[in-house]
């Protein structure tokens, strides 16, 4: 069984420990040497504009409050390790027995969004926002990260120029000419 067979799974947290559920997994996975069972472990997050003091700024809140999602190969054996990790509540399904995600949901969540795209950005390039919170920007590419998929991006958001760090999944190529 490997990374083939595994299936998401969702964990319900108790409220803010996210963070301290995913680093007690890994914990977990280096000392009872589980990496052949879990193979990933993601808290979602998307980018938001808040107002705080009459100032505007971008910050990262999760998609999906009071959830981590697994990628493992699931057993009876691993449920009590796994429900016992400080701040998890237990796992979503039917009497809090695991239930896996299908391939559709996973889609639709975008929990496995890790795709590599081949997208040929360039720095100067014109770019589209597809999703979050600044979907239908129009930006443009100040820097690339090919190995991370990844481009900071200047856009203007409410008439103040800023630089953000966007997936590539996240980004669509503009042909200036169209614009």
């Amino acid at each position: 069984m490997g990374v083939e067979t595994a299936s998401w799974y969702v964990l319900h947290t108790r409220s803010g420990y996210e963070a301290l559920v995913k680093s007690g997994l890994e914990k977990l996975i280096e000392n009872n040497n589980l990496n052949d069972v879990i193979f990933e472990i993601k808290i979602p997050t998307e980018q938001t504009i808040e107002e705080k003091n009459g100032k505007k700024k971008i910050v990262e809140r999760k998609r999906f409050p009071c959830y981590v999602f697994l990628k493992m190969n699931y057993s009876n054996d691993y449920w009590y390790m796994i429900t016992n990790t400080r701040g998890v509540t237990g796992f979503v399904g039917p009497q809090g027995r695991p239930m896996p995600l299908t391939t559709e949901e996973v889609q639709r969540l975008g929990i496995d969004r890790d795709v590599v795209i081949d997208l040929a950005l360039k720095e100067g390039d014109t770019v589209q926002i597809a999703s979050g919170a600044m979907a239908s920007f129009i930006g443009t590419v100040v820097s690339v990260n090919e190995a991370a998929q990844k481009a900071m991006v200047k856009v203007e958001v409410f008439g103040r120029e800023t630089s953000i760090e966007l997936n590539f999944v996240d980004l669509i190529k503009v042909d200036v000419e169209q614009a």
